[in-house]
């Protein structure tokens, strides 16, 4: 795979490039959250009654609040279309059951001002002001829906338009749709054109160990041997690789653990293949300040970045943009620091280098969200919902990329007792060809997981 191209730097910052040093209470007073419009709840959509020809249709749904404010569910409305039996004008509606209670529920079948192949009817369920205020992160629960003919004739599920029998409750309902005081929120009508199928990559990191067969199968390399970057002499071991569970959730932890000596130190990477390029690339990533055990004090590296890798000495095609945490310093800086780095190419020897560096001093230990917009000949970069870093012009990569998580030691202190650092990883999320918010992100990894999604792959090959 790629990571033997992967270059042996020394990631110091060349004179005369446009390098900010932000410190912390500079960052407060100049940054803000970035501004997204409220998320809209999420809609979600299940059946039990599949089959084609059926004596009722038994469409399920769930709202969850995905906002940061109680929401009025007397404001909103859900539709579910379908196309009438032949000559059929008489259907009913009825709840089954309701976790705010049927009482607190209407429901209505109407025609379709205009009629396509596959609706001309839809349910419409609301809800009365009984059924109260949906908290934050909270969901209806069930909303057990169904409709029939008057007479009880059966009727035919297979061309209705939002039908879908293999959506188990709960699930995505791009057909099914969520107004808001009449306002289209979500999901597509019959008669209007779907949006092209959204590429994306989404991966929470459900493994058993390094030597799971569906990394390799997902596009995932584990890498081994040695080289850059890093100690020479120092290896990449796939040990170091791990998938333990942390609060309920899976994640990817990349450890990196020396003794003082090239022999003694091992490092930890992982890496998808080069077909990733412009579009919004994010992770929550967990970073240390301190060792799991051992001395403190080494010059060690967390990072998450995109990468093209270097062919030959000033490659033009070279790109890469970079998080990188140092705990204990480094690369002329004594103290934790976060490298923002983008790089247009480089020489490793003699060293010469051409990227832009936003550097922000303060500790990172604990969980954050990073956030990597590449658009429009730009590259912004948030951490935990504030723009930190805007970098462009030659900087701005012209090749597909690889996704990088590795964790490795800028140089030794002296020899001595074993130490290990650990980094780790919730989920990884890119979406091509779309710039999203930070907010937009988290939005889209609620939804994944709300329906119990733990991988996806869209991203065609480059």
């Amino acid at each position: 795979m790629y990571q033997q191209h992967i270059p042996a730097r020394r990631r110091r910052l060349a004179g005369g490039l446009a390098v900010a040093l932000t410190s912390l209470a500079t960052l407060a007073l100049t940054t803000a959250p970035a501004s997204a419009a409220p998320e809209p709840p999420l809609l979600q959509y299940g059946t039990t009654a599949t089959q084609p020809t059926h004596h009722q249709s038994e469409p399920w749904f769930r709202l969850t609040n995905q906002g940061s404010a109680a929401i009025p569910l007397a404001e909103y409305t859900i539709r579910y279309y379908f196309r009438a039996e032949d000559g059929e004008t008489d259907y009913r509606y009825a709840c089954s059951w309701a976790t705010p209670g049927c009482d607190n529920l209407t429901g209505a079948i109407r025609r379709l001002p205009a009629p396509t192949p596959d609706a001309d009817h839809y349910l419409e369920v609301g809800f009365r002001p009984g059924a109260g205020d949906l908290g934050p992160g909270h969901h209806t629960g069930d909303l057990q829906l169904r409709f029939h003919r008057a007479n009880w004739g059966h009727l035919t599920q297979s061309n209705d338009y939002s039908f879908n029998p293999a959506q188990a409750p709960y699930g995505p309902a791009p057909r099914t749709t969520l107004h808001r005081a009449g306002q289209l929120l979500s999901g597509a009508p019959p008669g209007v054109q779907s949006p092209a199928p959204a590429q994306i990559f989404f991966d929470d990191f459900h493994y058993d160990t390094s030597a799971d067969a569906r990394l390799n199968q997902r596009g995932w390399t584990v890498r081994t041997g040695s080289g850059g970057p890093g100690v020479g002499g120092a290896t990449w071991d796939p040990a170091l690789v791990t998938f333990p569970t942390v609060a309920g959730q899976k994640v990817a932890q990349l450890s990196a653990q020396t003794n003082g000596t090239p022999s003694g130190t091992r490092q930890s990477q992982i890496n998808t293949g080069r077909k990733f390029y412009e579009g919004t690339y994010a992770t929550r990533f967990h970073m240390t300040d301190a060792p799991a055990y051992g001395p403190d004090g080494d010059h060690v590296v967390q990072t998450f970045y995109t990468i093209t890798p270097l062919r030959h000495d000033r490659d033009p095609d070279y790109g890469e943009q970079d998080f990188e945490y140092l705990p204990n310093g480094g690369w002329g800086e004594s103290t934790n620091t976060m490298f923002l780095t983008s790089w247009e190419t480089y020489q490793p020897d003699p060293w010469w280098a051409d990227n832009s560096s936003t550097r922000v001093h303060r500790s990172f230990a604990g969980w954050h969200d990073l956030v990597l917009q590449v658009s429009g000949g730009r590259m912004k970069y948030y951490l935990d919902g504030h723009l930190v870093a805007d970098h462009g012009d030659r900087f701005y990569p012209e090749t597909p990329m690889l996704i990088n998580f590795n964790h490795w030691f800028i140089d030794l202190n002296a020899a001595g007792p074993d130490r290990r650092y650990h980094q780790q990883a919730d989920w990884i999320y890119f979406a091509r060809n779309q710039v999203l918010s930070p907010a937009q992100v988290q939005h889209q990894i609620n939804t994944h997981r709300a329906a119990g999604t733990h991988f996806l792959d869209t991203v065609p090959a480059s």
